[in-house]
């Protein structure tokens, strides 16, 4: 998604740097591909930039915002990743007036029409304009560009969490055939949806996790369960060694949720 989001800049004319230090091989061929300019620490990425959009998976957040602010970042620090608004608020105190909330939905933007980035705060048309004419939708919301996202992917993320398990113990329990031909009769599409879904989250469980404890700690503010997240936090955990795998099927992720799965 970083990738994405930087060629977008650089379309634009914004010159974007990136950190090499700690970065995968995999994440290094992205950004070259996106033509983005590589340094190796972060002291000196901040020195070059006047603004920093940070990407990450939400558990490495606050941890990020705190990395940048000790270096005396004094610019707009846009934190886009899925954390819940007591999360972000907890960034915010940390970033001061130079916060802007923000929330991504949809894949990566490599394509027109499927990339969102709702922002929130006193920088939010700012940063809007940052993006203007790209790949990336960026619109400025009322309220919290965080609560937005948790409430976008306590249904997308969560939905694909509970039709994986309902896979799993419908082949715990011997009855997958009858299931599947059921759903073909009464839910047309679902079977080929939960294959598809399989393959689709396999990679990216290992962040989805994360995610899905920041919407749980999001409903349990409110005063609503935050269960079915919690669960589907652990879904996704179950399915993390299939990290980057490259050939993940439904019965690779059913074996991983029973607990018999290989890496």
């Amino acid at each position: 998604m970083g990738a994405s989001l930087g060629a977008a800049l650089r379309g634009h004319g914004h010159d974007v740097r990136w950190v090499l230090d700690g970065r995968s091989d995999a994440t290094a061929g992205r950004a070259r591909d996106a033509d983005l300019t590589p340094e190796d620490g972060l002291g000196e990425a901040l020195g070059a930039v006047d603004h920093v959009l940070s990407v990450c998976p939400p558990h490495a957040a606050v941890a990020v915002a705190g990395a940048v602010m000790a270096v005396g970042f004094a610019g707009t620090y846009v934190d886009a990743n899925a954390v819940s608004p007591d999360t972000a608020r907890r960034i915010g105190a940390i970033v001061g007036s130079g916060f802007v909330d923000g929330g991504i939905v949809g894949p990566p933007a490599w394509r027109p029409g499927v990339t969102r980035l709702y922002l929130s705060g006193a920088g939010a048309e700012a940063v809007a304009g940052w993006f203007s004419g790209t790949l990336v939708d960026a619109r400025p919301v009322a309220g919290s560009a965080s609560a937005l996202k948790m409430c976008y992917a306590a249904f997308t993320k969560g939905s694909s969490a509970l039709l994986l398990a309902i896979r799993a113990l419908a082949e715990r329990e011997g009855v997958t055939d009858a299931l599947l031909a059921e759903w073909a009769l009464s839910q047309p599409g679902l079977p080929e949806r939960s294959v598809a879904t399989a393959v689709s989250t396999s990679a990216k469980a290992w962040r989805f996790e994360g995610e899905m404890r920041e919407i749980a700690a999001t409903f349990d503010a409110a005063g609503l369960p935050g269960g079915f997240h919690e669960a589907a936090a652990e879904v996704f955990g179950r399915m993390s060694p299939l990290k980057d795998a490259a050939d993940a099927d439904i019965e690779r992720v059913v074996a991983h949720l029973l607990g018999n799965g290989r890496a």
